[in-house]
């Protein structure tokens, strides 16, 4: 991303009686995403410049709503800059940052969909959800993920949380079924994940079926001592 390229962008800040700016910038083209809109959105109030990701291509001036936006803890950090150009200079390159993190991350997803499909036997879909149904390890980067639903695997991008500045931010895939996750480092091999995560889902499994197993007996004991003959206490 040029200087040009960011000054443009800065022009396309929707500002709010100067309390507020948003800056809007499309990630494209991606594999698994027609399009993704990062949206910097910056608070005097509250001294933050917050980054959130939203499916589609918004631009300046267009409406986005709670529900469209996923927050990504990956925010800029201008304070450095000594003047507007060099704050032009450091927010292209952090802006920057993000945007190959996106860039890369869908590429990495879209390796993992065949991978995914042949090891669950299952047809995989893409799912551009904000939320999802399962609780992951870390933090998602975008609002993508693969899901097996025979399965009910899910697969998506996550991210640690750090600041722009420092570049781009630490990433991997998480793999998650029900209260299983785990997290897996981006250039890992897909088919090698997939098996040590299903390994892991089988064996939670396993010890899942054997404490409700202890659990049935336990309370069977315990009824049979609840008969005519169970002792009063107290």
């Amino acid at each position: 991303m040029d200087e040009e390229h960011a000054e443009d962008l800065l022009r396309r800040a929707l500002i709010d009686v100067g309390a507020a700016a948003s800056v809007a910038l499309r990630v494209t083209p991606l594999t698994l995403s027609d399009t993704l809109t990062v949206v910097f959105h910056g608070r005097r109030d509250l001294g933050t410049i917050q980054t959130y990701v939203a499916n589609g291509g918004h631009g300046a001036g267009e409406a986005v709503g709670r529900a469209e936006l996923m927050r990504v803890p990956c925010d800029l950090d201008l304070a450095a800059a000594g003047d507007r150009q060099e704050a032009e200079h450091m927010f292209a390159e952090q802006a920057g940052a993000l945007r190959d993190a996106l860039v890369g991350a869908d590429t990495v997803l879209d390796i993992w969909r065949e991978p995914l499909a042949d090891l669950a036997h299952s047809h995989v879909t893409v799912d551009h959800s904000i939320q999802l149904d399962v609780r992951l390890p870390a933090h998602r980067l975008m609002p993508t993920a693969l899901v097996a639903p025979d399965k009910q695997i899910v697969v998506t991008a996550v991210c640690s949380a750090r600041g722009l500045a420092e570049g781009r931010p630490p990433m991997g895939i998480a793999c998650a079924q029900q209260d299983v996750a785990r997290v897996y480092p981006l250039p890992d091999d897909p088919e090698r994940c997939l098996e040590d995560f299903l390994a892991l889902a089988a064996e939670h499994a396993r010890r899942m079926a054997e404490q409700l197993g202890r659990q049935e007996a336990s309370v069977q004991r315990f009824l049979e001592l609840s008969g005519d003959d169970f002792p009063q206490t107290g």
